[in-house]
């Protein structure tokens, strides 16, 4: 199911004729930076003739809402020639992913069915692109979609959120604050099992939904506490609610995490060629190490595997993987780092030491 929401007055057919983009040469994945952080400016050439609006498929989450704006603001501000015009029609899609909420996405199909009906409305031609969380997205896309912008990242750690059993943080063991024996709420077998290794003591107990029904569940007693994505309460505007912010070293993220992902039909080169120009070459960079490592792996949608890259200031790239048994009671995590352009070799090489150092029972569906 969807709902179209027109998101400006409507336009004529043809508006998107020879648009243009000007955009900074460090939001492009192009060739270099300029000294001192100062970016030089480049143009997407012209584009053939084609109808207005542009249909975007999206969740109807508050926070895939907020991330679809955002993003279409990011295009309006790089494209002029749109800001007057109907450009875009938001297509609120229903997924499985958000339909079925009694159940862990590893036991109905993996994080892939917060997509599925979104490029099946893409393949079908009832969308024009798609707004996704990247950590949603499946390493291997449906044939004919392609990843074709990456947007800035935000903070990719995660957050601790507290209910009143718990005491005071301490700096050196955040996870010290939680008295034993506590349920901590997650639906993240990642999160599960990075918890249990540190603190078997503790009990895990399943909690799905948005962020709002998450912290609702937690104000109500039924959890002492929960793990959330610092990126998804910053752009709510609830990053006061986190107890704790976690180093990525020590609760290693989500591959993807804190980067909204565009999706388009591969055979549109037009609307690839838009979205290339607004596309932020750092989230592109760490975001190929991180889907590379998860490919490697190519573990089951039951395998806990936490992926973290980040440009060092020299410019290299340091990628961190991780694998583990659900319960905790495996855990290997390891690193490495080199150039930025050698991105997914360097999440490939991660990626298949750690699944030859692994239990191979850790990668069987």
């Amino acid at each position: 199911m969807s709902l179209a929401h027109p998101v400006l007055p409507s336009a004529a057919a043809g508006a998107f004729a020879h648009s243009r983009v000007t955009a900074p040469a460090d939001l492009r994945g192009g060739q270099g930076m300029p000294p001192h952080g100062h970016p030089h400016t480049a143009q997407v050439k012209p584009h053939a003739r084609r109808p207005l609006p542009l249909r975007v498929g999206t969740r109807g989450s508050p926070l895939a809402l907020w991330q679809t704006r955002t993003f279409l603001d990011r295009i309006l501000h790089f494209c002029p020639v749109l800001r007057n015009a109907s450009a875009f029609e938001e297509h609120v899609i229903a997924t499985s992913g958000d339909r079925i909420q009694d159940r862990r996405l590893a036991d109905i199909g993996g994080k892939g069915l917060f997509a599925k009906e979104i490029h099946e409305a893409l393949l079908d031609g009832r969308i024009d692109f798609a707004v996704h969380s990247l950590k949603d997205l499946e390493t291997e896309l449906p044939p004919g979609v392609v990843l074709a912008c990456t947007m800035t990242r935000e903070d990719a750690r995660d957050a601790m959120v507290l209910g009143p059993r718990c005491g005071g943080i301490e700096a050196a063991d955040p996870l010290a604050a939680i008295p034993a024996g506590a349920l901590i709420g997650t639906a993240s077998l990642r999160r599960q099992a990075q918890l249990l290794h540190a603190r078997p003591d503790l009990k895990v107990g399943m909690i799905r939904g948005n962020v709002g029904s998450r912290l609702g569940k937690l104000e109500a007693g039924e959890f002492d506490g929960t793990l959330l994505a610092l990126a998804g309460l910053k752009r709510l505007g609830l990053e006061a609610r986190a107890s704790v912010v976690l180093d990525p070293e020590a609760m290693v993220p989500a591959a993807g995490q804190g980067i909204v992902g565009i999706t388009v039909r591969a055979a549109d080169v037009e609307l690839h060629e838009l979205l290339a120009g607004i596309e932020d070459r750092a989230a592109r960079a760490v975001s190929r190490a991180e889907r590379a490592l998860l490919a490697a792996l190519d573990g089951s949608c039951r395998t806990p595997i936490g992926g973290h890259a980040r440009l060092l200031p020299t410019g290299e790239l340091h990628l961190t993987g991780l694998v583990a048994r659900p319960d905790g009671s495996f855990l290997l995590k390891r690193s490495l780092h080199g150039a930025a352009a050698d991105a997914e070799r360097l999440g490939c090489e991660l990626g298949e030491g750690l699944r030859a150092d692994s239990p191979a029972d850790i990668f069987i569906a």
